[in-house]
């Protein structure tokens, strides 16, 4: 057993072993090289991009405090918040079953070096990305009366390897593990697996910082499965080989053959959403980090069939990236340009879109999106639910929703981080707060369920 000294010596050694980068000439090149610029989208959105380097890269990590007894999460007038569970274990994505069951993943990011395993032993890491534990299991919720509030909570699946994505498909339930897909026999209504799984595809396993998460999505016909695999590194700095089969979404048939990439070049895809209405597939995307407060920014975009996104070699369209030059300028000339900026670092995570109509008309059709936050950023990032409007299919600037997670004002502390997003059949929005440990229901005036009204 290590001392209490020892441990504070191998964090100490872990701090100081993350201190290197780029030299001053270096970073000098890059900026000279990549001048500042403005970006224009493919929805004609205008986007600023500083040169690289122009602020220095910090780590900023909120202190994560519990949520104050009746507090919640802050949405416009007009909408009501209440918790819809709490006491769970690190809560990150819902899954709402055909039914209307909700489907819970919790896990957590899993200490794989020896200085990451003492700070997590030791809670060293105040934010709670890092954890001393996965719980490793999917939690069922029903309301069985309607009122809005769950009154049944079992656990559905466990012995998990860090689940993420769900997807249900006729008499089959699928679960992404950080190192594949698993098929189980599902009966509609369910309240636990019982059968064996089967896994029908393997992926690369963990990954950069919390790359380990896995999402799932079908088409409208489920003839085809869709996966996210985030990278391996920031910029590759582990090499080629490292990245086999990351950065990408992955296609595949629903019994696991046909793998093909679908698109590449996305540093860490994770929401994963069709466009009401039509063949249109959108993701959001965490970019990458080190380069300064505002490089690069994380995006929300249509992704094209065989398209590439820059990763790694550039970013935001064609702009090398300084820490990969001369690198492969044949797939930068392909380099894509995302079509919604989110803001450097925010951490964007859920995704989805609004379908229902329990809310106002001018949230039909838009797009929900989860930031869970940044800390790699001077001031706090994130942190907060974006809604992206959509008028004549094409989608507007980000705009608060729900906020409050962060304390405020000049303190580190923050209640909660919010992940993942869905809907549920009465048309409210229920959102994963992976930090607070909690889901939160938020619902229109006039179809709250009960639900208390927002704090303001």
């Amino acid at each position: 057993m290590m001392s209490k000294n020892s441990t504070l010596l191998l964090a100490g050694l872990g701090l100081l072993a993350a201190c290197g980068g780029p030299s001053k000439q270096e970073k000098q090149e890059a900026a000279a090289s990549t001048p500042a610029q403005t970006v224009t989208t493919p929805v004609a959105d205008s986007v600023h991009l500083p040169a690289p380097y122009a602020t220095k890269s910090v780590t900023n990590r909120v202190n994560i405090v519990p949520w104050p007894a009746g507090k919640t999460p802050t949405a416009p007038a007009g909408f009501a918040v209440a918790e819809y569970a709490g006491n769970m274990d690190s809560p990150r994505w819902i899954y709402v079953a055909p039914n209307g069951d909700v489907l819970v993943a919790e896990a957590s990011t899993i200490p794989m070096t020896m200085t990451n395993k003492v700070a997590a032993e030791l809670k060293l890491d105040k934010s709670r990305s890092l954890r001393d534990h996965s719980a490793n299991r999917i939690t069922l919720f029903r309301d069985t009366n309607k009122d809005g509030k769950p009154d049944l909570r079992t656990t559905f699946l466990a012995n998990l390897r860090q689940p993420f994505g769900m997807l249900i498909l006729g008499n089959n339930f699928y679960v992404a593990n950080t190192d594949g897909v698993l098929r189980f026999p599902y009966q509609p209504g369910a309240t636990k697996i019982t059968g064996r799984g089967q896994r029908i595809i393997d992926l690369p396993k963990g990954g950069y910082n919390n790359h380990w998460t896995r999402n799932l999505l079908a088409n409208a016909d489920g003839s085809k499965i869709y996966v996210t695999v985030g990278s391996g590194s920031n910029v590759q700095e582990h090499g080629a080989e490292n990245e086999v089969r990351r950065a990408n979404i992955l296609e595949v048939n629903p019994d696991g053959t046909g793998e093909k990439i679908y698109a590449s070049g996305l540093r860490n895809p994770i929401g994963l959403q069709w466009q009401p209405g039509t063949h249109t597939l959108w993701a959001v995307v965490n970019e990458r980090d080190e380069l300064g407060d505002e490089l690069v920014p994380d995006y929300f975009t249509s992704v094209k069939e065989g398209g590439f996104y820059g990763w790694p070699y550039s970013y935001y369209g064609q702009n090398a990236e300084p820490r990969r030059k001369n690198e492969r300028p044949d797939l930068i000339k392909k380099a894509l340009v995302p079509d919604v900026s989110l803001g450097a670092h925010v951490a964007a995570l859920g995704l989805i879109f609004y379908t229902k109509a329990a809310f106002p008309a001018r949230y039909h059709n838009g797009a929900f999106i989860g930031e869970h936050g940044s800390w790699n950023r001077t001031k706090y990032s994130g942190y907060k639910v974006v809604f992206v409007p959509f008028a004549n299919g094409k989608p507007g600037q980000p705009e608060d929703f729900l906020t409050g997670f962060l304390v405020g004002g000049d303190s580190k502390d923050a209640c909660g981080r919010p992940v993942g997003v869905t809907i549920l059949p009465d048309g409210s929005l229920l959102v994963a707060d992976d930090a607070g440990d909690k889901i939160w229901r938020v619902s229109a005036a006039g179809n709250s369920g009960g639900a208390s009204k927002a704090s303001r």
